[in-house]
Formats: structure tokens, sequence, C-alpha cells
């Protein structure tokens, strides 16, 4: 018999039957379905933001030095990978890498800022996809299923570890516009709806109509009162059923954001030391700045998992015409993200929170188009930084050209595995019934890349 049909029935017909439910129930987290829970394990982080950049980001132009490729440039050759050996005209790197910290990481000049960060990054160079289609692709990094909707990985640590912050949800996505696969990079599909993920878009009002109308305040008191009085009745009278308990928890989350989150997306107290970091100006609400220092802000306050998405489905780094315009969208994301880098780890917050930035796949050595590069799923370059990770090391190779894993390769299922492994949780184990048979982020697949580990 589970808990709450055997204190019921101990204290039926009991005259302390009213004030020992009562007490017993406040003491189950099954009313809060957000409430902290304990990890499998001891966690190394306590939070993630994952910075997706969509489109697909050219590795052997970023993070993954090729110096045969700029020997190589404008000759044929087959090139493997996904490709079928097809003979194709190579295309060297347009930017020169140089080293990085202490450490000596290559990364090229579109990431100058950034490469002053490489001694906290631990770098993955062997990442591997399924898919070449954006779409597809794109919702595996999410969801690790490439062609069916699953619950995105926020919604899965929202669900195995909730939230430390009851006014605020466990899972919020940055979002000025929305990457391939739409709402999908944050549904929580099967799993309850609490955790999916709250949308956040940069300007004035970040969460549509949140904001409280000041002449309704005490009018809204007075509602939020009778509701609250009408809802314990209710759910009183229906045995304190969970799912009942959950949703009115999610309305007075609803409720307490109004004051929580406007005070965490208001920036205007931050010094200007601060705001030089991100590069904002004083008064900015908008900017892949002004969502890094957001970030920053949610982490302090408990939210678990915070996605920044860089790009759109419409304008990203889908470069097929001319990889020169990889500088453009480097520029928006290289001086924040390294920002954010430096100001968690001067506040100590690095030291619990894992950053992780990747985008869908790579792209091919050869020319695609007229000067750009093709999708390419066989190898790309992904980073963690932080909690949990080796700082200042690389991990994994290609081969000479950049167009397949050559050692020690790590699919998307074994990156998810990982990021879990470090919050503390068995991706084996974090399972959710639905259909008639288990689900986990991971399917029947991943292994913890274990050498990243610090």
């Amino acid at each position: 018999m589970k808990r709450r049909p055997f204190i019921q029935s101990l204290a039926a017909g009991s005259l302390l039957m009213p004030g020992l439910l009562s007490e017993l129930l406040a003491q189950d987290d099954s009313r809060d379905p957000l409430a902290p829970k304990q990890p499998h394990f001891p966690a190394k982080a306590k939070r993630v933001i994952f910075i997706f950049s969509n489109g697909g980001v050219s590795h052997m132009d970023t993070f993954d030095h090729k110096p045969e490729l700029f020997k190589a440039d404008g000759k044929k050759m087959g090139i493997g990978g996904g490709l079928s050996n097809q003979q194709k005209v190579l295309l060297k790197p347009l930017w020169e890498f140089r080293p990085g910290g202490q450490c000596g990481t290559l990364v090229s000049d579109l990431f100058p800022h950034l490469r002053e960060c490489m001694d906290d990054i631990c770098l993955i160079k062997s990442m591997k996809s399924d898919d070449n289609e954006h779409y597809q692709a794109t919702l595996a990094m999410h969801t690790g299923s490439f062609f069916f909707s699953r619950p995105s990985i926020g919604s899965w640590i929202s669900y195995g570890l909730g939230t430390v912050n009851s006014n605020l949800p466990s899972f919020m996505v940055l979002a000025a516009q929305l990457p391939y696969a739409g709402t999908q990079v944050y549904a929580n599909d099967f799993l309850p709806a609490y955790h999916q993920g709250v949308r956040v878009v940069p300007g004035k009002e970040p969460i549509v109509d949140l904001q409280r109308r000041t002449p309704q305040e005490k009018i809204q008191q007075l509602e939020i009162g009778l509701t609250k009085s009408i809802n314990d009745r209710h759910l009183a009278e229906r045995g304190n059923d969970q799912e009942l308990a959950a949703r009115i928890r999610t309305f007075e989350t609803a409720f307490h954001m109004q004051t929580e989150a406007f005070e965490a997306f208001d920036i205007a107290n931050e010094s200007q030391e601060t705001l030089d970091l991100y590069g904002l100006k004083d008064g900015q609400s908008e900017g892949f700045g002004w969502k890094c220092l957001v970030a920053r802000r949610l982490a302090q306050r408990g939210v678990r998992f915070i996605e920044l998405i860089d790009g759109s489905s419409s304008k990203n780094w889908d470069q097929h015409g001319n990889m020169a315009e990889h500088a453009d969208h480097a520029k928006v994301i290289d001086l924040p993200i390294a920002g954010l880098l430096k100001d968690l780890k001067r506040s100590g917050m690095l030291e619990d929170t894992l950053v992780v930035w990747t985008t869908e796949f790579g792209r091919t050595p050869g020319v695609d188009g007229d000067k750009g590069r093709g999708h390419h799923s066989a190898c790309f370059s992904s980073w963690m930084a932080g909690a949990g990770v080796k700082p200042g090391t690389s991990y994994g190779r290609t081969d000479e050209l950049g167009a397949t894993v050559a050692e020690n390769r790590v699919h998307v299922h074994d990156f998810h595995a990982t990021i879990l492994h470090l919050m503390g949780i068995d991706h084996t184990k974090l399972t959710y019934r639905h259909a008639g048979r288990d689900y986990r982020l991971t399917d029947v697949h991943g292994n913890v890349v274990r050498d990243v580990l610090a």
C-alpha cells in the first residue's frame, strides 16, 4: 500500500483524523511537484546554463584547428563522414587560430574573448549526431530523440530535481526567436505540464501578461485569498489528490512570479563593471548580453535549468553561401558568453554551475554553395565549463580534415548522460512511465564521458 492510503486508513474514524492527516500531508512533498529532490548521488553541479547556437556552427572554423585543411584549399578529394566519399572542393578556414589561456587550446579569431577563458573550458572535439537536417538534429540535441516529440533535457532535470525557489519555475528559456524544432526544444511532452520550460523574451515585458496592474493589486490579493480557500476545500474533499495539488501549486508559482521574476529581469542595480563584462549599455533590456546576465541572475535564484537560444530558424549559423557570415554571429555571442564565465567565476558560482555550449551539428570541409559549407553530423565541437569538468582540456579528435571522428566519439546520448551525471543523476534511472513503457532522456543508449570529469 502507498503512503497516502495507508495514512488515511490509520486515521479513519479517529477524532484526531483532521489534524493528524493535515500535519502528515503537510510533510508530503507530493503536494509540491517542484519541491527539491535528492539526486541519485552527490552532484557536482546544482544548475545548468545551456547555450544553444542554432544552425550548425563550423567546427573547423572555430574550435577544431585543421592545418591540413588550410594547405588543401581548392583541392578535390573524397571525404567520408556521411558524404558517401563524394568528390568535394575543399575550403580552408577563413580565420587564424591562436592559443588561449595557460592551457594553450587553439581557438580561431572568431572568438577572441572566449579564447581568454579556455583555462575554464573542457572542449569536446569529437561530437557526433545522427541526422544532417536542422529540425531532427536540433530536436535530438534537446530531447535525445531525432524523429519523435519527447521531453526536453530541461524538463527531465526539472522532473528529476525540482527547484530550490518556489517562486520561480525550475526551467526557463531565454529566446527572442525560436530555433528549428520550435517550442519542442523546451516542451514537457508526456512529463507533467509544470516541467515545461517558461519562455522569456528579451524586452520591456520578458514574460507576457505577467505584470500586475497597480490599481488592481488589492483586488487581486482578495481574489487570490478567496481562490486559495476554495482550492484548499476542493482539495481536501478529494483526498488531497496529487495531480490537483500540483496544478494548484503551479498557479501559486505564477502568482509569486509577478514580483520575483521581474526582480530577476531588472538589471538596473548591476554595476557598470558587470555591464561591461557582458557588453551591455545602461538600461538595455535586449540582446545576447542581456540573456547571459539574466541567466546568471536566475541561476543565483535557484532556477535549475536555464537555456539561452542563439539564433532563430530564419537567421542563424547556417552559412551555405558565404562562411564569412560566421563572423557576424560570433560577434553577437563571444563577449557575452566570456563575460558570463568570468562573472560566475569571480562570484564562486562556477564551482557549482555547469555551463554548456553546443550546436546541432558541424559543417563540411568541402564547399557547399558559393563559398559556404554544408550540414555535417559526422563530427562537430561542443564544450562544458564549471562544476565537475576538467578545465583547460580538450577531449576527442577528428581526422586531418575535420570530416570524421578519429578518436573518442561522443554521441548526443553520451553528451546528455554526462550532463545528467554532473547533476547527480544516473541517466538510466531517471525514467517516466508512459504508454506502457519506461522512457528516459537517453532512450536505451548513452555512456557518461568520464574522461571529461574532474
